[in-house]
């Protein structure tokens, strides 16, 4: 059996095939009996910092890993990456001279959409795609890859073991410079049993923030659906296929009543597709939208497959992407709020320098520290390049 959302809604696309059984019912019984992770009084918090960034008054940097690993939940790697981001943010805040929202991809991103639902390993063995902790496992064993419902309950484990850490970083910092936590509301068998209610309405209690992934953006699907009833501060990814009247009506959709910090458009379009598609994207909505903070992820967009079938990120085309970001959002008279990275405190080599005019995939690059789980992140001193060509362009 394989649960596309629950009964009644509209399609979730990028869903696990769970096995045959009751398990998930079981599972999502279980979580809805749990406390939330987060509280109404915190995600209000972040959505008032969130509307001083929409309205120029501060920045926003969203960061952290491309997949969380279980392990990262130990206490000590938690606070090398809480003080990881709290040191980029500070960055961000001298160069720039405005004060930086942290908001960590961290306490949830258990969980990834991926293109494919197979894999093949060297030896010619197929086996089901990795899909993140939350899911399955990443060895390359039949075992580890099946899709195991439990492990929902583990990740609600380690998340709040996450959260717990968080929260040690906040006495002493104004509600507007706390680190917040944020992930990809993706499963719809770990995000529907923690919808909680309050004074504010319907929210998600998993996070203090939530996304939509460009690939589960569609306006009929279950994820937008989901999201439009939350009273979080919702993201949502617009990669190169996403229209102008698209972005507007997913504006209307998912903030209906123009709430300032409500809502996030996280733009991934790649350095050359944002020269010819953004103006577009950025006066539609400036002009017949509801209010948006506008964020770059220059990630996603310049991803490439090398011959030797690793995935890597050229430097120079993510430097690129944030200063075309800042120019022309500042261009339709908007403000360039922030970015949206895929980082590490480790000092890994998984994105690399692409020389002007060199074909990424022709590169013959080593990659002695290759640690991701699924997509290549910015090292510490990248990071620190890229944030600083982003304060530049401001």
């Amino acid at each position: 059996m394989t649960p596309t959302a629950p009964a009644g809604v509209r399609r979730a696309r990028q869903q696990p095939p769970w096995p045959d059984g009751d398990e998930l019912a079981q599972v999502e019984a279980e979580l809805a009996a749990r406390p939330g992770l987060v509280t109404e009084g915190e995600y209000t918090a972040l959505r008032d910092a969130l509307a001083r960034a929409s309205r120029g008054e501060a920045l926003v940097l969203q960061a952290g890993d491309c997949a969380e690993r279980f392990a990262d939940a130990a206490p000590a790697a938690v606070d090398r990456r809480a003080e990881y981001l709290y040191s980029l943010a500070d960055a961000m805040s001298t160069a720039s001279g405005l004060p930086v929202v942290p908001l960590g991809r961290m306490a949830g991103q258990y969980a990834k959409p991926r293109s494919a639902e197979s894999e093949t390993r060297a030896d010619g063995v197929r086996l089901p795609v990795y899909r993140g902790d939350a899911v399955n496992g990443p060895e390359a064993e039949p075992p580890a890859r099946s899709c195991d419902p439990r492990r929902l309950l583990a990740a609600y484990d380690h998340a709040a073991a996450v959260l717990d850490r968080v929260r040690a970083t906040w006495p002493g910092r104004p509600a507007g410079k706390r680190l917040y936590v944020s992930h990809e509301g993706l499963l719809c068998a770990y995000e529907s049993p923690l919808e909680r209610r309050g004074a504010d309405g319907v929210h998600a209690s998993s996070a203090h923030s939530v996304w939509i992934g460009d690939r589960t953006r569609a306006l009929d699907g279950w994820h937008v659906e989901w999201a439009a009833g939350l009273g979080n501060p919702v993201g949502v990814k617009l990669g190169p296929s996403v229209t102008p009247a698209e972005a507007v009506r997913l504006s209307h959709v998912l903030n209906p009543a123009g709430v300032e910090g409500k809502l996030l458009f996280i733009v991934r379009l790649g350095a050359g597709p944002a020269r010819r598609l953004l103006p577009g994207l950025v006066a539609e909505v400036a002009r017949r939208g509801a209010p948006v903070v506008w964020l770059c992820d220059p990630l996603h967009g310049n991803t490439w497959r090398l011959r030797s079938g690793r995935k890597t990120r050229p430097v120079e085309a993510v430097r690129d992407e944030v200063s075309v970001f800042a120019r022309i959002v500042r261009a339709h008279r908007q403000w360039p709020a922030g970015l949206h990275l895929e980082t590490t405190p480790e000092d890994v080599t998984e994105c690399v320098s692409a020389p002007d005019h060199t074909p990424v995939p022709a590169l013959r690059v080593a990659f002695p520290r290759y640690t991701s789980a699924c997509d290549p992140r910015l090292n510490p001193g990248q990071a620190a390049d890229v944030l600083a060509r982003f304060a530049e362009s401001l």
